[in-house]
Parts: C-alpha cells; sequence; structure tokens
C-alpha cells in the first residue's frame, strides 16, 4: 500500500512514512495510491477488531497485523465504554453516535490515541526521535496532549488561538506536567495557527532540522482511524440499512473519513451532511464552489470556527479525476488572493460525492441545546447542538440519521450552564483537571516566532 500527495510532486511512499511525515513534501495531503476493499464490520465484532483490519488494510506490508492489534488493544483500553463508540437512540429513526469516552471527552481520541501508539512503536524500533507541532481549534491539542504526555521519542507543541478556547479544553492541553508538552498560545484565531504549521511543514529545510511531524487532521492516521467509527455504526444499525450521517465539521476530518470508509465499501452508501456554525465558508464552498477565507466569527461552538477546511483538499484530489496539477493550481490561487473559485470539472462531481453542508446561527445553537434537553434530559455541548440542529431540519428519509456528538457537554461548562441554567459537571476520572498546574505562554501571531520555539523545545 503506498501513499501519494494530493498536489501531484512528491514520490510515493508507505504507510509508516506518510503518517511520520504529516504533510507531503509538495504541500499536499496523503491519500492511498488505491482505495482498499475491505469487509463490512460484524455486528458482534469488537471495535478493537474493525479498527484492527482497517488500519491493517491501510497498512498493507508496512506493519504486521499483530502490530496493529497490540496499538489499538492500547489505545482504546483508556476509554469508559466497551464500545468505544457507543450509538444512543435520540428519536424515530435518528441516533446519536457519542464519540466522547475517551480521556479527554472528545472524537480526536478515538484517533489520536492510535497515533500516540503507532509513533511511539515504530520510533523507538528505529531509534528516531521527532518534534510534533499540532494547531488546534480546542480539542486535538487536548488528545494530543493526553496521547503523547511522557512519550520518550516525541516532543509536542501546541498552537492554540489564545482565549479562543474553552477553558475546559485549554486544561486538558495545559495540566499534563509531561516535559515534552509545550503549550503556545497564538494571538491570532485557528487559521492563523494553521498557517504557521502549514508554512513550517513547507520549509524542508526547517523539517529536516527539527525532525518535524504533525498530527491534525492532514495526518493520514487521523482520517483512517477515524473511518472505524462509520463502519460499526453501519454493523450495529444493519449492514443493508441506509443510514446518513450528520456530522459537525470544523476540518472536515471527520467527514472525510466517512467518504474513506465508503470508499472501502464499510458503508452502505454515502451521505454526509457537514453541520457547520455561522462561520460558513464550507457551506458556501459546496453551495457556490467558491474557496473564500473570512476572519472566523466567534461562536459558541469554537472548535469550529474554521474558514476553509485543510481536509477538503482531500475530497477535491478525488472530484478532480485525482488531478496533481489541479488541486494544486486551486490553492495556489487561494494562497495568493485568499480566494479560490473552484473550475466546473471540480464543481460537478463535487455535487455527485453525497457531501452537503448546512449552517446553523448562534442563536439557532442555543435553542437546540435548550430544546434537546427538554426532549431527552440530556445535555449536549455546543458542536453537537449544532449537529442534532440539522438533522432536525432535514427531510423524512427512510434512512436512518446518525448524528455525530463529538464532546462532551463538560467540555463547554460555562457555555451549557448559561443555555440552559444547568451545572454539568466533568466525568469523575477527570475530577482533579482543575486542580493539577497549568502551563502554557502566549506567543506572537508570527512565523519566526514560533519557528524559534519550535527549535528550543
Amino acid at each position: 500500500m503506498q501513499y501519494i500527495s494530493t498536489r501531484g510532486r512528491a514520490a510515493p511512499v508507505d504507510f509508516v512514512t506518510a503518517c511520520l511525515s504529516g504533510l507531503a513534501p509538495d504541500g499536499g495531503l496523503f491519500v492511498p495510491e488505491v482505495w482498499p476493499q475491505i469487509e463490512l464490520a460484524g455486528v458482534n465484532e469488537s471495535y478493537v477488531s474493525v479498527a484492527t483490519r482497517i488500519l491493517s488494510a491501510f497498512a498493507g506490508d508496512a506493519m504486521s497485523r499483530d502490530e496493529i492489534a497490540g496499538l489499538c488493544e492500547r489505545a482504546y483500553a483508556s476509554f469508559d465504554h466497551h464500545s468505544v463508540t457507543p450509538l444512543v437512540q435520540d428519536g424515530p429513526n435518528r441516533f446519536r453516535m457519542d464519540l466522547h469516552h475517551g480521556p479527554t471527552l472528545a472524537f480526536k481520541d478515538v484517533a489520536m490515541q492510535v497515533i500516540a501508539q503507532l509513533y511511539d512503536h515504530v520510533l523507538k524500533a528505529r531509534g528516531r526521535r521527532m518534534t510534533i507541532v499540532c494547531a488546534t481549534s480546542g480539542d486535538t491539542g487536548g488528545a494530543a496532549a493526553a496521547a503523547f504526555a511522557g512519550a520518550s521519542q516525541v516532543d509536542l507543541l501546541i498552537l492554540h488561538p489564545h482565549e479562543r478556547v474553552s477553558p475546559v479544553q485549554r486544561l486538558f492541553m495545559t495540566t499534563t506536567g509531561a516535559s515534552n508538552v509545550h503549550n503556545l498560545a497564538v494571538d491570532g484565531d485557528f487559521d492563523d495557527c494553521q498557517s504557521i504549521v502549514k508554512a513550517m511543514f513547507a520549509d524542508r529545510d526547517f523539517v529536516s532540522e527539527v525532525g518535524l511531524s504533525g498530527v491534525n487532521s492532514i495526518n493520514w492516521a487521523r482520517i483512517a482511524a477515524q473511518s472505524v467509527y462509520y463502519a460499526t455504526a453501519q454493523a450495529a444499525l444493519g449492514p443493508d440499512r441506509a443510514l446518513r450521517f450528520v456530522v459537525p465539521s470544523g476540518n472536515m476530518g471527520d467527514a472525510l473519513a466517512g467518504y474513506v470508509a465508503a470508499r472501502c465499501g464499510l458503508l452502505n452508501g454515502f451521505e454526509v451532511m457537514c453541520a457547520v456554525n455561522e462561520n460558513r465558508s464550507l457551506a458556501e464552498l459546496f453551495e457556490s464552489g467558491v474557496m473564500r477565507r473570512t476572519p472566523a466569527k466567534a461562536t459558541p461552538s469554537p472548535a469550529m470556527d474554521i474558514s476553509v477546511p485543510s481536509n477538503f483538499e482531500r475530497l477535491l484530489f478525488e472530484v478532480a479525476g485525482r488531478d496533481g496539477d489541479a488541486v494544486r493550481g486551486v490553492y495556489d490561487q487561494y494562497k495568493q488572493s485568499g480566494e479560490a473559485v473552484l473550475p466546473q470539472t471540480m464543481r460537478g462531481p463535487l455535487g455527485c460525492t453525497g457531501f452537503a453542508s448546512q449552517s446553523v446561527t448562534n442563536a439557532e445553537t442555543e435553542a437546540e441545546m435548550i430544546r434537546y434537553l427538554e426532549e431527552t434530559g440530556e445535555l449536549i455541548c455546543p458542536h453537537t447542538a449544532v449537529g442534532t440542529k440539522v438533522a432536525r431540519d432535514l427531510p423524512e428519509s427512510d434512512a436512518a440519521t446518525v448524528i455525530l456528538a463529538t464532546a462532551h457537554a463538560a467540555k463547554f461548562p460555562e457555555t451549557v450552564e448559561a443555555v440552559t441554567g444547568r451545572k454539568v459537571p466533568l466525568p469523575e476520572r477527570c475530577d482533579d483537571l482543575k486542580a493539577r498546574g497549568e502551563v502554557f505562554e502566549q506567543i506572537a501571531n508570527d512565523l519566526a516566532a514560533v519557528k524559534a520555539r519550535v527549535r528550543g523545545a
């Protein structure tokens, strides 16, 4: 199994190299050279078994099945539900898939725990050390900090937008006490953090100098690991049952994982609605074919305050007929002017992918949090509320609707209490979070300043 770049100017690499590299040398994202066909998950098959089969298919000869089974067993031992990503029925023909049973109460744990095990295993075997840089809009940073804290072969630097993540999200990043985890609060928004990370990866001399790698959703291992819970949802609801997924979307990695699952034969069809907040660039992109960077608005769902999501590039590569030159042309135009109009040769196929997008206002998000509590007796986080609101507005269908619940309500206690009047305590396993010492440093929105800090890690 080989991996190629979406921009067409990087040599094919194996699974391990693609994962350790993060971004391709030409600035593109890695995708499989061919889509492996994988047997549907069995209704009684364990999550670890399904994950082992899927990741083994993506790994090819780069890792043995036994190695991957060991990684998965260790990764999911820390989750507090035996199903890892259980389904809960919350309405007629409608289900919520809870992705927040990991150590930092967010869906990012599902993939990040696997990635940390993968890096630790491979780097020890090769006698190497790497520097991981991670941009986060809230949850990725905490998941990475929990997964890599104390790792012997990795230094982790987390870039988050200063005062643009919830206090609990920040605590999961900044309280590990691990000497190999460093937190940088950037004076900017998430798109600024992501741009700095991409610019560092574009400097190939710098990449070599510090042994740079990335675990954002640009990392193929994240996508591969997240495709597993789509497969288990299909198995749980029946292999012949049509499903449609509603995915609260920021960087679009979670939604793209569903597309990957479908391409590999793990779903009975494919339909994904990307639910976005008032930062509706993704919705406009699907509607008009215009990719445009706009300043991110602050919303109750801050992890989704993103302009153009990185993982759209992988989808664009597919709709462009895997033409790397065409994809590179679009992103070069976007980089120059902050806007790119997709050619009709891409726009047409984009409409046939099974993707769509719908936006929700701040007021609608808050009203949905209240309504969901009244209907079910359960508190949901504002990101999940964006998804349940969109699901509520979908036309009736024979397909079962599955909403991805991306984070526990306790990650946003201030917002939840302000909107619903209810306090939401952290689960017992996180009781000591607020008592831990918090360590982070504020830094300018400046590439040179961040590079200097990375060198000093």
